[in-house]
This record gives C-alpha cells, structure tokens and sequence, in this order.
C-alpha cells in the first residue's frame, strides 16, 4: 500500500488502488446497492437506521476516528467513521480505499453530534464505485468557466448554485406541462427534420434525409405543425422542446434552445396576455417563492401592473415618419439615415423592409427595456404568420414580452385566412430571393391545411432557456443549459 501513496499521478494511485482491489477479492464497481433511504430523506430520520448512498465530497480521518460526507444532486449527510463501529480491518479499508468523489453506500444510525449536525454512524461503508479523478475545489476565472461548461458534471457535484438552478429547471418544465394541461391544453409532438422552413424568421440548419435523398432541415419553430392540429380538432394544444436556428451565438442567444408553444382555438391575443401573466406570476411562486427577481443588479417584479408599447406608434415617433407606408428597404434605408439615428454601413447588411425594422427596433426600443413590458400593434411585415388588424391590414394582433432588453415569449392572434397567408407567405419568397436568409419558405402543406379551415386561434412561443436566466440572475444563456455546444 505503501507503494501507491508514493506513486506521483492521481490517476496512477487510483489504478493502483483498483488493482489492489481486485488482487483482494473486492469488487471496485459494484452492481446494485439497497438503499433504504435517500440522502434527504435520512436527514429527516434520527433516531432510526438507514441505508444510504452517495459520492463522497469530503473526507477526514484523525487516527482512529474521522468524517466524511456524502452528497447526491439534492442533498448532503455527514458520516461518522470509527474504530468502536467498524473492526480493525474494516477501518483500514476505509482509510486507504475509499477516496475523495469515490460513490459509497453506508448503513447505521441516524443522530446528531454535539453541534446539531446529523450524521450518520457507519457500522459499514461498503466501496461502490471506485473513481479515477479527484473533484475539482472550484470554478473561478474564464478557464475554469469553459471547463463548467464542458465538465457540468463537475459543477453540478461541487457547486450548490448550479444544483439549484438545474433543479429549479426541471421544476420549471414539470410546473409548465401541469399549468397547460390543468387549463385544457393537450401535449403532442411535431417533426424536428423538416421539408420546409417555416414557424419564424430566422436562419435554419440544413441536413439531408438519405433514405429519401431529401434536403431537410431542422425545425426553427412549431407553429405551423401545432395550428394543423388545430384544424385537425385539437381545441387547445402545446408542444414542449426544442428548436435549431442557425444565427449568431451572444449572452441571450443559443442555436438550440428550449420552447413551449401553445395554441388555443378562440382565443384572441388579449386573451393569451391576460393567460401569460397568470402563467409567468404562478410559475415563479412555484420556482422561487416570490414574483420579485433580481437580475444583474436590477430589482424586476413581475406582480405589478405591465407596462403597454403599442410597437408602430413608439417606432412613428422615432422615426418621425410613417414607416408602414414605405414597402421598398432602400428607399426606407435612405429615410432612416436622413433622420441621423443610422449611417448608411449600419444598416447595408439588411436586405428587406423587415430586416430593418427589426434593427432598429432593437436598438431604439428593445435594448432600453429592464422591467416586464408587453409591445403590441407589430408592422405586418414582421409577422408572417398573424392575423392583420381589423382597422388596417399593415398591423397585426400580435405582442411580445420584453424583459431587461430580451424578448421572452412572442405571441398573436393566429392568421387562419389562407388566402392572405399564401399572399405573405409569397411576399416571403420574394424576400429570401432579394437575399433575406431569415425569410420563410412557401409552405404548400400548411397552406393546404388552413384551406380546409381553422377556427380563430391565439398561439404563444416561451423560451425557456432565456426565462431560467432571469429566474437564477444569470449573465449568460449557457449557465441556464446543462451542456452547452462548445468549439
């Protein structure tokens, strides 16, 4: 034994420590091991004899006495380990054999030591799996940083923070599926690999189907898919998962991503607002206790009253023109840059009317944004999908959620005229031609599916990713993904 203490690499005394096992007849990767209580549940049992199991994240021994502690992704218990319970042999075991992030199962009583803390009083510490690595101490500085994101595993074991924000999560996903099915809505599931790019605007990711020779790409949203299930009888539907879109990559934005969207025949969009904000005020109470977040410094209370932006008429008094009325991007480019706001560079990248709207909306409107603020009243030529106005067909039924300069859920009255949603899903086409890479495909098959009818429908996308950032105060999208793509 003498021989692997002195052996220099870590790894090098953990393989030697596992041959020696074996040499012993001991088995350094056990099968099974009964518990009969979890790490949180024994906590709560003095008194009473336990089974328990979990990685060891700390050890000391002081002769012929010494603690340990044992952890799993809810809870951690103390272990008292001494000569009075086990017997000579036991004890040596123990003190040469199990190491730092080593999984142990360890059975016998329940109490609490002279300061209040409970802990378990081993009669066995029974080896079930034996690790090569040791755990890391912390993570701190931009190294350490992409190792919590190639490593999450790691982080999850020695960082309480990042348990608590994976937890709260999966909470998070657990109290969305309830609150829709509790309110009528029914979970279904629609294609990833697509035929046509459709459901938003955005840059997709191809891929190719081989067995049907077929270009094919990821599904940037489930829209279209969700309001055929409508028009197939669903009343109220919602899918949970996730969408690819192939664009830049900053603090609020990944390529993949987590959504819910959900549908609801005769609903208009007031209706989703009025649905959202029960949503997002219970779903906090559920995750945090409280509708009061703290985000990067800024006190956000989601139990007030939400500001209103009617969208086109904050963008008229920007501007100072009517924006709605230009339908050519250069001719509006040249408006815009005569304002002073934009210089010609900044805007030469966008290649449709759409595309610059959306610019300058994000820095004028959006970015200036911290507390919950619906922006409804959106130009039509941003919103594909959604029903015009009654008023004008230049404006649609639609609003988005903006919070601390980010949207977090994008929703309107569905368009179910399928006469008007071939002509822009056309207007479309002829975007994507001009060199618009984010403009939509002319989808037959939806456009078929609305021919044969659908009632009126308010549909709203959530992201989810972007949601547990603000939940957790976290500066960036990949702290709220358990594993983030890395180069």
């Amino acid at each position: 034994m003498a021989e692997i203490q002195n052996l220099a690499n870590e790894v090098e005394v953990r393989r030697a420590k596992i041959n020696a096992l074996k040499e012993m007849g001991e088995i350094p990767y056990k099968g099974k091991f009964e518990r009969t209580a979890t790490i949180a549940e024994a906590r709560e049992m003095v008194g009473k004899k336990v089974k328990v199991a979990g990685r060891v994240v700390f050890k000391r021994v002081m002769g012929k006495f010494g603690f340990i502690q044992i952890r799993d992704i809810n809870a951690k218990i103390q272990v008292s380990v001494g000569r009075n319970e086990l017997d000579e042999q036991a004890y040596d075991f123990y003190k040469k054999m199990v190491d730092i992030a080593d999984f142990v199962g360890v059975e016998g009583e329940v109490y609490l030591t002279q300061t209040g803390e409970v802990t378990v009083k081993a009669e066995k510490v029974i080896l079930l799996s034996k690790t090569l690595r040791s755990l890391p101490e912390k993570f701190h500085g931009l190294t350490d940083t992409e190792t919590k994101y190639r490593q999450r595993y790691l982080d999850l074991v020695v960082n309480e923070d990042a348990r608590k924000v994976f937890l709260g999560r999966s909470k998070m996903s657990s109290f969305i599926r309830r609150f829709l099915e509790d309110n009528g809505f029914i979970e279904v599931e629609t294609p990833i690999i697509q035929t046509n790019v459709s459901g938003a605007s955005a840059k997709p990711f191809f891929t190719h189907h081989n067995a049907l020779d077929l270009d094919c790409n990821l599904r940037i949203a489930k829209e279209t898919w969700l309001k055929q299930c409508i028009a197939g009888g669903f009343d109220r539907v919602f899918e949970l998962g996730k969408d690819f879109r192939n664009e830049g990559m900053d603090a609020t934005h990944l390529q993949e991503f987590t959504q819910v969207e959900w549908y609801a025949s005769y609903w208009d969009f007031e209706d989703n607002i009025r649905f959202f904000q029960d949503f997002l005020k219970k779903l906090l109470m559920q995750c945090i206790g409280t509708t009061t977040i703290n985000y990067q410094g800024h006190v956000i209370d989601f139990g007030k009253e939400w500001e209103r932006i009617n969208y086109v008429e904050k963008m008229r008094e920007i501007l100072g023109f009517d924006f709605l009325e230009i339908d050519d991007a250069d001719e509006l480019k040249s408006k815009v840059v005569a304002t002073g706001l934009f210089n010609k560079a900044e805007l030469d990248d966008y290649k449709s009317t759409r595309a610059v709207i959306d610019f300058i909306y994000k820095k004028k409107i959006r970015e200036g944004i911290v507390n919950p603020t619906i922006l409804y009243n959106y130009p039509a030529v941003l919103k594909t999908l959604a029903r015009r106005n009654d008023a004008t067909d230049r404006i649609t039924d639609a609003f988005q959620v903006v919070v601390y300069g980010a949207e977090i859920c994008n929703a309107y009255s569905e368009l179910v005229d399928p006469i008007m949603q071939r002509a822009t899903l056309e207007q479309q086409l002829r975007d994507k031609n001009a060199g618009d890479d984010e403009a939509m495909d002319l989808d037959e098959d939806f456009l078929l599916s609305m021919e044969h009818g659908m009632p009126p429908i308010s549909g709203l996308g959530f992201g989810v990713d972007r949601f547990v950032m603000l939940m957790y105060d976290l500066p960036n999208i990949r702290d709220a993904v358990l594993f983030p793509i890395m180069r």
